[in-house]
Order: structure tokens, then C-alpha cells, then sequence
């Protein structure tokens, strides 16, 4: 079935010209400025809205607005993810490169996306780098979330022994986003095709890299847990 016309669309969501107004206002001032330097004023001016409480009734507050910005974006990437994460499974093999390329490219595919795709690099470039929105990329629970399979396929490629930890796998979503807004914040390149390969070859060191002799000692004692007081 067809999609429903955008008139009726409309009709069934009221206030979606208004949402999409603010949202393409707080993109332009967000990847400018950066999230924490532009003011709700100031995205209801660009959006053209009187109601200077327009921000704070479609999307609560400004971490509000952020979210929905990274959500609708990351709806694009998600067929892009499942399309690789299929083509994995079909080649029958463990490949830690090929499971990199299917966390980077479906997200480094926003570089020539033309509805705003480059805004929102920079803004999740920022976005993930702060404390704990990382969980929003990893396992949710949802068996049709692309990351949630992404983990599960890097669990199986790889021995127990040798899989790489949590902490290395927000590394190496930190490091993608970060490289993609750095890429993002520049004059549009000709071909990225180059760069994207370098960085799937980094995030694959980065997931392929095993604890040295030091780091395995901390570990070890952050495990022995003191014995109580007597």
C-alpha cells in the first residue's frame, strides 16, 4: 500500500509542520553552535514560532529535542545495518572487519544524505560523547534493533576469551561519531570512500584489541574485594 498523501498525514498528526519546523531550526543552531550553546529562544525564533513555549510542549526540553533529532536519523540507518549484518550472515564466516564496516558505514552514509544528514553528524558527534548516552546504541532489548544484533554477531565472531569488552565497544562507537562529525564539520568531499575505509580499519583495531598484561592485572584486583573488618 501506497503512502498516505502528506495532507493526510498531516490531518492524522496535528502540530507535525510545527515539530518538523523546530527540528530542522535546532539542527541548523545545534551543528553551528553546538548542543549546550543555543537557547530554546532562540530555536523558536529560527523556527519561525510565536509561542515562545513551543520547544517545551512537542519535546519536553532541549535533551528532549536532541533525542528526537538522533531517533528520526537513525531510522535511515537502521535498514542499512540489517542490509550488511544479512550479507554477514550469509558469507557463513567470522570477519571482525566486515561487522566495523556494518557499524560505520550505515552511519557514515548521513555524509551525503542531503536532508540534513551532515547537521546531524555533528550534533550526534557531540551528543555521544557525553556520559552514558552511549546506552542508546547498545543492546535495547529489541530483537529488531540493529545494534542489539550487532552485538550479538561480534559475541559469536570472535573466542570468549578474546571478545572485545563494553568498554571497547563504545570506544569504537565514540570514536565513528567523532570521526564522522570532524568529517561532517568540512567542505562536502567528492568521494569519501577512502576515509570511510580508514575508518573502519580503526574501529576494527579498536575491537580487535586485547587487554595488555597491565591493564589484566587492574582487572584483577578491582575483582579482589577486601575482607571486612573485624
Amino acid at each position: 500500500m501506497d503512502p498516505a498523501p502528506t495532507s493526510a498525514r498531516r490531518r492524522a498528526h496535528p502540530g507535525s509542520d510545527t515539530r518538523d519546523q523546530i527540528l530542522q531550526a535546532a539542527e541548523q543552531l545545534f551543528a553551528a553552535r553546538g548542543i549546550t550553546s543555543v537557547s530554546l529562544r532562540e530555536i523558536n525564533r529560527a523556527a519561525n514560532q510565536n509561542n515562545t513555549g513551543a520547544v517545551q510542549y512537542h519535546f519536553g526540553d532541549r535533551d528532549g529535542l536532541v533525542r528526537e533529532i538522533i531517533i528520526r536519523h537513525r531510522l535511515d540507518s537502521e535498514p542499512r545495518r540489517h542490509a550488511l549484518l544479512d550479507q554477514y550472515e550469509d558469507a557463513g564466516r567470522d570477519d571482525l572487519r566486515a561487522l566495523s564496516a556494518a557499524l560505520v558505514l550505515p552511519i557514515g552514509a548521513k555524509l551525503n544524505d542531503v536532508d540534513r544528514g551532515r547537521a546531524y553528524l555533528r550534533i550526534a558527534g557531540e551528543y555521544y560523547c557525553r556520559p552514558g548516552s552511549f546506552e542508546e546504541l547498545l543492546a535495547e532489548r529489541d530483537p529488531n534493533n540493529s545494534m542489539e544484533r550487532w552485538n550479538a554477531l561480534l559475541d559469536t565472531a570472535v573466542p570468549k576469551a578474546a571478545r572485545p569488552s563494553l568498554r571497547l565497544r563504545v570506544a569504537a562507537i565514540r570514536f565513528t561519531f567523532v570521526e564522522l562529525a570532524l568529517r561532517a564539520a568540512v567542505s562536502q568531499q567528492d568521494d569519501d570512500r577512502l576515509f570511510m575505509s580508514h575508518v573502519v580499519d580503526q574501529v576494527t583495531a579498536l575491537l580487535g584489541v586485547q587487554p595488555s598484561e597491565a591493564t589484566r592485572r587492574l582487572l584483577r584486583l578491582r575483582k579482589v574485594k577486601p575482607s571486612a573488618a573485624g
